[in-house]
């Protein structure tokens, strides 16, 4: 089996796969301050609660935006599973052709994401990944990455208005009832969600426009994406585990080039 790893902002996505079909996934919170030791027994503990163990994993691949914890994240998987981790990049195989002015500025998160829309429903594609950051990805018929945008994410706009409005509470991220509100944690429900929704599906919409996309199939992914309301002439395609089918792909396409990840 394959041990999958998505390392965000905010949670670290695992996934097990075994002949190319997920089995097992599991989300955690990224800290900072999680030594290698305490992420190695949570694996543990996941991996038994599921009647697994270390022993069934092969191989290991990574794709991070938070590079303060990718020594622990390595480090944990080295001395508890055995098996150095392939970390996502540029230069990796990917089957895609990355036309960013510099590679090495594309999150391993947004590669992972775009070799698995290429490779999994084919042609041109849009990903939207709704998370800590609203990122769009954009990949032609051909194979090649084109770049996209990068928005705030829907927390951390909510967050933005709290901190910079005193009077205004922490609230829960939920969709609202009505457009107009009646109350002020209503109202900014209303703002926040529908206003977000509105930038995203614009945004799709301008990207459907560009040259090679305009038959491109939109897939969405990420949790924050269940509180947005897509337009129906998009037949946005939904994978909330789409980053870790990538990451998958991506690794049955380098672990044969790659040095043994035994010790």
């Amino acid at each position: 089996m394959t041990l999958v790893m998505d390392i965000g902002n905010t949670n670290i996505k695992f996934g097990l796969f075994h002949d190319g079909k997920i089995i097992e996934s599991w989300r955690i919170s990224a800290s900072n301050s999680r030594t290698a030791d305490e992420l190695g027994i949570i694996m543990g503990n996941l991996f038994s609660v599921s009647k697994l163990s270390f022993k069934d994993i092969d191989g290991v691949i990574m794709a991070s935006v938070r590079p303060a914890v990718n020594y622990t994240v390595e480090h944990a998987c080295e001395y508890y599973i055995g098996i150095r981790p392939i970390v996502v990049n540029a230069e990796l195989k990917t089957g895609l052709r990355i036309r960013y002015t510099n590679p090495e500025e594309l999150g391993a998160d947004r590669i992972a994401n775009a070799v698995a829309a290429y490779r999994i429903y084919g042609g041109a594609s849009i990903i939207v990944d709704c998370g800590t950051a609203t990122t769009f990805s954009a990949v032609n018929k051909d194979g090649e990455f084109l770049g996209g945008a990068i928005a705030p994410g829907i927390k951390a706009g909510l967050d933005a208005l709290t901190d910079a409005a005193s009077k205004l509470p922490t609230i829960e991220l939920a969709k609202p009832k009505n457009v107009i509100g009646k109350s002020t944690i209503s109202n900014m429900q209303s703002g926040v969600i529908n206003g977000f929704t509105g930038m995203i599906n614009h945004i799709l919409h301008l990207m459907k426009k560009e040259p090679d996309l305009a038959d491109a199939k939109v897939i969405a992914t990420g949790g924050l994406g269940e509180l947005i309301d897509f337009d129906p002439t998009l037949c946005v395609i939904k994978d909330r585990a789409l980053a870790l089918k990538g990451l998958n792909i991506i690794f049955d396409m380098n672990k044969g080039e790659l040095p043994p990840c035994k010790k």
